[in-house]
């Protein structure tokens, strides 16, 4: 490969961390760093620290997010960046957007590079959705003459016309993050960097921003970082993918290979019944506990389901102000990282579920036969209609369904589902 079809390069980044409430070092750390720096020594806190893995208790304050990655991103190229939740993609976008600084090593681009890590980022409340698309082109770097001359196809795509002089304060998190993508899109950035937020959009901008994101690659030959959960639009979007695992590339390569080599490592992973989250005092509103339960409120052994047994996720969560319109999903996805059910709250009623102040508790029950003998994960989203404010946990239950039936064991398809056959002979 010819150097000048390089466009972003990645040399030893590491970040180190140092947990508590502390997040950076205290004025004797800086003080004892600066003392072995004048004296041309190595930085004292890069000799330790742990692998990150959140999961279980270490023994230092200090832990590599990020430790030792290298690669290089051809121009016109889609890479995808997976891995379970702590494994440093948000961390590794976060450096190479600037956002924060990496604690060793160098990035190497050519061109502007635009992110969008977190649904809003950028925005301010306060300014109308035409002004915010202004002040991120600028940030961005762009003159007014060019935002100027994109500002039509930016609206007419993010599908916020009504609404665009309008404060942003007022937007739905759904269409925060279609105007916070259609400004990245289209305000032609070299680099463009993706983190999950698409998951707050609906299936119809999903697609088009998949779709807009390949059009940048393969008709503009600019380049795409996409961080996502979705195997299914990895697979879609991405040629080469990156599999990050305790903040170290464990494996790189085609698309093709990684995804399939990380479905088949996750699934050896023990399927719990049952988890319960940090309860974050910052958050508005949050999940609290999620358990996979039968009939009776009793827990899965093993988190194994008979194909011919009804099963329930009972969901705590709480919010900590009154919240006029909520959604409250459950995404069920198969061994593939194809999702295949979608359950959303407000589906099912006229007008939006009214939340007041409080701790909440949801019932959602699944009929079997639905789904097909295979290993499922389940994604639970809280969000507030009115605001960017949300929770998402991804892949937060495992369960198992099984049937010693080998007919339907053998068959194609995702759902079984329940049907009427008449048969008669016309001649």
């Amino acid at each position: 490969m010819k150097d000048e079809d390089i466009i972003l390069k990645v040399e030893n980044i590491s970040k180190q961390y140092r947990l508590g409430t502390i997040g950076t070092g205290t004025l004797s750390h800086d003080l004892n760093r600066w003392w072995h720096a004048v004296r041309g020594k190595e930085d004292p806190y890069l000799k330790v620290g742990e692998t990150n893995d959140r999961a279980s208790k270490g023994n230092s304050k200090y832990v590599w997010a990020l430790k030792d990655i290298d690669f290089e991103v051809k121009r016109g190229e889609v890479l995808g960046i997976i891995g379970k939740n702590g494994a440093g993609k948000s961390t590794l976008l976060k450096i190479l957007s600037k956002v924060t600084a990496p604690t060793t090593g160098t990035i190497k681009s050519r061109g502007r590079i635009a992110s969008l890590l977190e649904v809003g980022t950028g925005f301010n409340p306060e300014l109308t959705g035409r002004e915010n698309i202004y002040l991120n082109g600028a940030i961005l770097g762009m003159t007014k003459a060019e935002i100027t001359s994109k500002l039509d196809e930016i609206i007419a795509f993010s599908g916020c016309e009504r609404y665009i002089d309008t404060p942003t304060k007022r937007y739905s998190s759904g269409m925060t993050v279609r105007l916070a993508f259609a400004v990245a899109a289209f305000l032609e950035p070299e680099i463009l960097v993706v983190d999950e937020v698409l998951a707050v959009g609906d299936a119809e901008f999903q697609k088009k921003a998949v779709g807009k994101m390949q059009d940048i690659a393969k008709g503009e030959g600019r380049t795409v970082l996409f961080v996502s959960h979705n195997m299914t639009t990895i697979n879609n979007l991405c040629e080469n993918s990156i599999l990050l695992d305790k903040g170290r590339i464990f494996k790189s390569g085609p698309t093709a290979e990684i995804v399939p080599y990380y479905l088949s490592s996750s699934s050896d992973e023990a399927m719990v019944p049952k988890i319960m989250f940090e309860d974050n005092e910052k958050k508005r509103f949050q999940f609290l506990e999620a358990k996979l339960v039968d009939e009776n409120g009793v827990l899965f052994p093993e988190c194994v389901v008979p194909t011919n047994q009804s099963y329930f996720f009972e969901i705590d969560y709480k919010f900590k102000e009154d919240v006029p319109k909520c959604h409250l999903t459950l995404i069920i996805k198969n061994s593939a990282g194809e999702v295949v059910l979608f359950i959303d709250r407000s589906d099912f009623y006229q007008e939006f579920f009214v939340a007041q102040t409080g701790r909440y508790k949801a019932l959602v029950q699944i009929q079997n036969p639905l789904l097909k003998p295979d290993v499922y994960y389940v994604t639970l989203g809280l969000a507030n209609q009115y605001s960017s404010a949300n929770d998402h946990q991804f892949d937060i239950l495992k369960y198992k369904i099984e049937d010693l039936s080998s007919i339907r064991n053998s068959r194609q398809g995702s759902l079984f589902l329940p049907t009427k056959w008449e048969m008669m002979k016309i001649e």
